[in-house]
């Protein structure tokens, strides 16, 4: 490889690093060509890129970027994935296959520039993904009103009740 295609190389690591706001480090070491082919269909289908990388290159690519972090953690075979929307899919999705896969491992990761130890990984794919969090926030928001209306309802239609019992007392009077 001569110097222009490792510049491009370490360019193109690094505007994926800027872009990602999480970088996950893998250990790929005995994995069949097949496995790694599922595992970048699963990850492509969530819009996280998934690359091998030179370590050299990759030290250097993530030296000016938010995931700094990661870049004294390249050692043997390393491949990365970039999570750009939703870093707890890309979390979900590395580490089922980790539990799968006994060669596959998750090394480290860097969420928005905090390093991640692989237990830290793990805990954060058990969290749910950001939708069913915007679900659960709008159905919390939702409720306020919808009890407040019930509430409101009961208290007219228990006033309508009296004032109905009020009015057949005076008419049998």
């Amino acid at each position: 490889m001569n110097r222009a295609e490792k510049a491009k190389v370490i360019e193109d690591l690094r505007s994926k690093a800027q872009k990602a706001s999480i970088a996950v480090i893998t250990d790929f070491k005995g994995l069949k060509v097949e496995e790694m082919t599922e595992l970048r269909v699963k990850l492509r289908e969530e819009n996280v890129d998934y690359q091998v990388v030179k370590n050299t290159l990759a030290r250097i690519a993530f030296g000016e970027t938010q995931h700094e972090a990661l870049k004294d953690q390249f050692q043997e075979c390393c491949a990365v994935a970039f999570g750009y929307d939703d870093p707890v899919v890309a979390a979900k999705i590395l580490v089922q296959f980790a539990k799968k896969s006994k060669k596959f491992k998750t090394k480290c990761a860097s969420l928005e520039g905090k390093f991640l130890e692989p237990d830290a990984l793990k805990e954060l794919s058990e969290l749910p993904s950001k939708e069913q969090l915007l679900a659960k926030a709008l159905g919390t928001m939702n409720a306020v009103p919808t009890n407040f209306v019930s509430l409101f309802a009961n208290l007219l239609r228990n006033l309508l009740y009296a004032l109905n019992a009020i009015k057949e007392q005076k008419e049998e009077a």
